[in-house]
């Protein structure tokens, strides 16, 4: 219940500001869910940057609306980015997630109960302007790897992720501390299933968000407040969800003036 009750305080005390756009992981199969991050964004030199955070996920399940009614997930995340020059920019990450299931009633925990994740991926990031419109496009390759909640192996245990992203931010205002933000991302996957080996590359999902991003100018703080629509699978098989995710990150902490 206090954890309910921290991520609903968090949301309505955030609900006008945002920016750093941690966006939600996937849920699976449900009608709503609730994302919050919190993380730190700090500049080791002048061409790298490290971001870390954690975050929480709920979820209504597939026959309720509300998004707080299962915990979902749980996040922490590492990840190191490098800016070649001003267009390209690449980075690294390691991840941690522990995530609940349930059976398709969203009512007991299925036998497994939870599954936990560790994630190693690499991002390269092109970005041009478009008159005072940012433009990025973004490659992402995943290894995942699963394991049930004592550590034993699962029946797909490993996988292979890649996601294309295309994303685009407009500042408002002469100031820039307040933008809004697009993106369309598309997912595809091999796994490894222990039992009949790897399967075949295939199309997961597409996820589409709508941000809106505040970055004060007296205040090493940025902030999100958006919503993403998760399109899972393709054809006559197509579910969707609707996220509301909020998220902030402190900048620059440990520089010194």
């Amino acid at each position: 219940m206090s954890v309910r009750l921290y991520s609903l305080l968090f949301s309505i005390l955030f609900s006008a500001t945002a920016f750093a756009q941690l966006s939600p992981p996937g849920m699976g199969n449900t009608k709503t869910a609730f994302w919050s991050a919190m993380g730190v964004s700090q500049k080791l030199n002048e061409n790298t940057t490290s971001k870390t955070y954690f975050g929480s996920g709920y979820v209504s399940g597939n026959k309720n609306d509300n998004p707080f009614n299962n915990p979902s997930i749980f996040v922490l995340n590492e990840e190191l980015y490098h800016k070649l020059n001003d267009n390209w920019k690449y980075s690294y990450a390691v991840s941690y997630r522990r995530q609940h299931e349930y059976d398709e009633n969203f009512e007991i925990p299925a036998s497994a109960g939870i599954k936990q994740e560790f994630r190693l991926y690499g991002r390269l990031a092109y970005t041009t302007y478009l008159g005072r419109t940012k433009w990025t496009t973004t490659f992402r390759q995943e290894i995942r790897k699963f394991y049930d909640d004592n550590f034993a192996r699962v029946p797909e245990d490993l996988q292979l992720r890649s996601r294309l992203k295309t994303q685009l931010s407009l500042p408002l205002g002469v100031t820039a501390e307040s933008s809004i933000m697009g993106s369309a991302e598309a997912l595809f996957s091999i796994a490894n299933d222990s039992n009949e080996g790897w399967g075949s590359p295939d199309y997961k999902e597409s996820r589409f968000c709508l941000y809106y991003c505040y970055s004060p100018d007296n205040l090493p703080v940025t902030f999100d407040i958006g919503y993403m629509n998760d399109l899972i699978g393709y054809g006559g098989h197509i579910t969707d969800a609707s996220y509301l995710a909020v998220d902030i990150i402190i900048k620059n902490p440990f520089s010194h003036s």
